[in-house]
């Protein structure tokens, strides 16, 4: 066992996430993130790169700046890419974000690309869809701000399925967050304003992204033995 000393100390494997808000947000309290750090916490660190308000076209750009070939990439388990809630603001009302269906569906194309490039593996990514969005709720939301409704659920229906067709070409993993929400025809319990992750939301995520992270991280061995499993006579012949 390598020992944890100054001079040289392991790196942790790690689970990335990377996104918007709904990413950003997620390792608050009851958050999809902090789920998984919980069920993952004696296996490898869940490192959170949410970036609210964020869009494809600006995160393709920093991508490069948070995962580079110094990172390490043979300890990234797995990496999410969860994007599709802002690109498909309507143009109209909401230019800053919105970035057009095909420039969209290019622009994750490009991201799974690079992190091919520092030896990531298909294997290793999932994309995640857009939620559905909850109109009158989003609306109210807008409203209370002084805008106008700026998204409907059929164009981020447009982008979801943009995301899942991706996936499909590129041969990586897909969370297609967008159908499986509304298989519950009355998915605004999954919603904290219409837009974002509710409590329930963030559970559900959770439940059906670790169906898909399981099989990559069962073969982690724990970081350290269990506590019972450490010779209190000699400590260091467990734990260096």
């Amino acid at each position: 066992m390598v020992p944890w000393d100054c001079g040289h100390i392991p790196v942790r494997p790690a689970v990335r996430v990377f996104g918007e808000s709904s990413r950003l947000y997620s390792f608050q309290e009851n958050g999809w993130g902090t789920y998984l750090a919980d069920r993952l916490v004696r296996k490898c660190d869940v490192v959170n790169r949410g970036i609210s308000g964020y869009n494809t076209r600006w995160a393709k750009l920093i991508l490069p700046r948070l995962i580079t070939e110094s990172t390490g990439a043979e300890s990234i388990i797995a990496i999410t890419i969860f994007f599709g809630a802002n690109d498909s603001a309507l143009k109209d009302l909401n230019p800053k974000q919105h970035v057009p269906l095909e420039e969209y569906a290019a622009n994750l194309k490009s991201m799974i690309q690079f992190l091919k490039s520092v030896d990531i593996t298909e294997d290793r990514i999932i994309l995640i869809t857009p939620p559905p969005l909850q109109e009158s709720a989003w609306e109210k939301a807008c409203l209370a701000k002084g805008d106008k409704l700026n998204r409907c659920n059929a164009t981020t229906g447009q982008y979801a399925q943009a995301c899942v067709q991706v996936a499909k070409d590129c041969g990586t993993d897909v969370l297609d967050l967008w159908t499986l929400m509304q298989k519950n025809q009355d998915f605004s319990s999954y919603l904290s304003d219409g837009l974002h992750l509710s409590p329930k939301g963030n559970s559900f995520l959770a439940a059906q992204l670790w169906s898909r992270l399981e099989n990559k991280v069962s073969a982690l061995p724990s970081l350290l033995p269990y506590w019972r499993d450490v010779d209190h006579t000699n400590p260091e012949a467990s734990l260096l």
